[in-house]
């Protein structure tokens, strides 16, 4: 009997519905008087960032020079990222905690909140990969580790080939640069994943087109 694969599943509009770092900006920026021109202005970073039109590590640059944040806006963010879980990521919790060895959380985002929102489905902070901010001692973010491979581009595809996982290893993400994964050959198929979002330009690039986490079962 074949192993069941290893998934590398991507965090932002997969895990959850939204996106941490343009979440984060709305509560830094919640009563600047150019709130909203800011929010347009990094939600479209992110979407060139997700649509491959510039590479990662310029839109991370980019998007956090817009925020002066510190360790409380991160645990506000926490909060709402708990609300915004996947339904069917809610859905098929039990299938999260029992196949937790086998499942990889890989993202752009940031360990400081993705491991708070992913370890009540059993997945451990050994099994997250993502960037991660430096604080100063009052808790302001001065920066993020620049040699983390995840702020680098084509950082996922590099992060997953530097984990050498042995057996067949599939991506799941709404995004490039998960693609990217495949495309280096550190992956064997790409699930483009479009329950919260679908960008044309990167289902053209799948595999599979999967509609919601209920028909990953159908594959495996």
């Amino acid at each position: 009997m074949n192993k069941k694969p290893l998934l590398i599943i991507d965090f932002d509009s997969t895990f959850i519905k939204l996106e941490g770092l343009d979440e984060l900006a709305k509560i830094v920026f919640k009563n600047h008087s150019d709130k909203e021109k800011i929010e347009r202005r990094i939600k479209q970073i992110t979407k060139h960032g997700m649509e491959g039109k510039i590479s990662f590590e310029q839109s991370l640059q980019q998007r956090l020079e817009f925020l002066k944040l510190n360790k409380k806006h991160i645990k506000k963010l926490i909060k709402v990222l708990n609300k915004n879980i996947t339904p069917s990521v809610l859905k098929n919790q039990d299938y999260f905690k029992k196949n937790a060895n086998r499942l990889y959380i890989v993202s752009g985002g940031f360990k400081e909140w993705i491991v708070p929102v992913v370890k009540k489905f059993g997945i451990s902070p050994k099994h997250v990969f993502g960037n991660q901010f430096i604080f100063n001692k009052t808790g302001r973010a001065i920066g993020y580790q620049e040699d983390n491979l995840l702020s680098k581009a084509n950082g996922k595809a590099r992060q997953v080939q530097q984990l050498k996982l042995k057996g067949q290893v599939h991506v799941i993400g709404d995004g490039y640069t998960d693609y990217q994964i495949v495309k280096a050959g550190a992956a064997h198929k790409y699930f483009a994943f479009i329950e919260n979002i679908q960008r044309k330009e990167i289902t053209k690039h799948a595999d599979i087109v999967l509609s919601t986490f209920d028909n990953l079962f159908i594959y495996f």
